[in-house]
């Protein structure tokens, strides 16, 4: 399709709540303080000591931004209620455009953190830490007790619920591309005028399984997530949820937009269960496609946010997509690392990184990364670490990738198309 005859799809509204606080102003300073850090996991580093998570603080979100009316809701949808409240209140959306409409999240591991107790059988006990983050002293991390069964994935259905809207309503679970296959679910809900509006988003609360499981296939760092270090030994997890408002021109009209989604792109390349393929075809392919679709060269990209997980693996194979995919304009064209500040946020990591995309093209700047403490010579990307660095061009590639295969590329675009 000619990327001039696409319909628009403009960002109106974000919500986030993070490891660095409970609001987007909160995770844009925690952004440019660097002030994100990963701690133990009550009940869970005792038994597995090399697994830490970025987690969200205490009390954070505040109890009353999130009262489900059907269950008591679990870490994820709090946090996925929390960020909602927060975009459909900045995109200042009305009760009639709230009612119509749509709700799309992506999460790879739903409330399954809610299913999990300790190795006796039973719930994990609020002795073992200081509890279990939900601030409610029943010593769960999700929001069934004990013995009750929920769905686990609820959470797309629980938002639509709260805030009363009655579009479609989709939840999408494809491990750490899940909000990203979400964003284009979305897209394209708005470009076949089948939603004006959508809720669009990512969410995830800390589990036991996920951290566990990477500490056994060797790949948690028991320091901190480092993508691009030469000392990285993993990744490390983190929690939270971001929300964005996609509208149509027409729904949008009057706004302040943070920018448009100009291109987006999927593909699954089902080379391994949890290994990339290391020939990386099907990332390059999906990020040509969201450029092609987006109308846009590697030259005008002004900043690629990438998967970048910390693994050896994944970093050294989305340098060498990059390279193809930029070609020449590969070394020049900075990089902002995320997940160094936020952990890998697994199903939410794509909305997080859609939510850094538009308050970086909204600020004009890229924040300095996490300083590395050894660069890869594997993977030479250009990481500007001593202050913030002008967004040359207001356009914006991000990746992300999962288990399975599933590859995920979108160009956003601040300012005019």
């Amino acid at each position: 399709m000619d990327a001039s005859a696409t319909p628009d799809v403009l960002v109106t509204g974000i919500g986030a709540v993070s490891c660095l606080g409970g609001t987007a102003d909160e995770f844009w300073a925690g952004l440019k303080a660097a002030a994100g850090r990963p701690t133990a996991v009550p009940g869970l580093t005792e038994r597995v000591p090399d697994v830490l998570a970025y987690q969200v603080p205490d009390g954070v979100p505040a109890t009353d931004a999130a009262r489900a009316a059907h269950a008591a809701p679990g870490r994820a949808t709090r946090f996925a209620l929390s960020a909602a409240r927060e975009a459909v209140a900045d995109a200042g959306l009305e009760p009639r455009e709230i009612a119509g409409a749509a709700v799309v999240i992506g999460t790879a591991g739903g409330e399954g953190g809610g299913r999990e107790g300790d190795h006796s059988g039973t719930a994990q006990s609020t002795a073992e830490g200081p509890g279990d983050g939900d601030g409610d002293g029943d010593g769960v991390r999700g929001g069934a007790p004990a013995g009750t069964w929920e769905p686990v994935f609820s959470v797309a259905a629980t938002v639509g619920a709260e805030l009363g809207t009655f579009g479609p309503n989709i939840s999408v679970s494809n491990a750490c591309a899940a909000s990203g296959y979400a964003l284009s679910v979305a897209v394209d809900l708005i470009r076949r005028g089948e939603a004006d509006t959508v809720l669009l988003g990512g969410a995830e609360g800390i589990a036991w399984v996920p951290p566990a499981s990477f500490s056994r296939l060797g790949a948690a760092d028991p320091e901190a997530c480092r993508p691009f270090d030469a000392e990285r030994r993993g990744t490390v997890f983190g929690e939270g949820a971001a929300v964005l408002v996609l509208q149509s021109p027409r729904a949008a009209a009057g706004r302040p937009a943070y920018g448009r989604v100009l291109g987006t792109a999927w593909s699954c390349d089902a080379h391994h269960p949890t290994a990339p393929d290391p020939g990386g075809e099907q990332p390059v392919r999906v990020a040509r496609a969201a450029l092609d679709g987006a109308g846009r060269t590697p030259g005008d990209i002004g900043c690629v946010i990438p998967h970048g997980t910390g693994t050896v693996q994944n970093d050294v194979i989305e340098y060498r997509v990059l390279r193809e995919v930029l070609g020449d304009r590969a070394p020049a064209t900075p990089l902002f690392s995320l997940k160094a500040f936020i952990g890998h946020t697994a199903g939410a990591a794509a909305a997080f990184a859609a939510v850094t995309a538009a308050l970086i093209a909204r600020h004009g700047e890229i924040p300095a990364n996490v300083p590395l403490a050894s660069p890869d010579p594997a993977c030479p990307v250009r990481l500007p670490q001593d202050g913030p660095t002008p967004l040359e061009h207001p356009n914006l590639l991000v990746n992300a990738y999962a288990f399975g295969g599933s590859n995920f590329s979108m160009v956003f675009g601040g300012g005019a198309r």
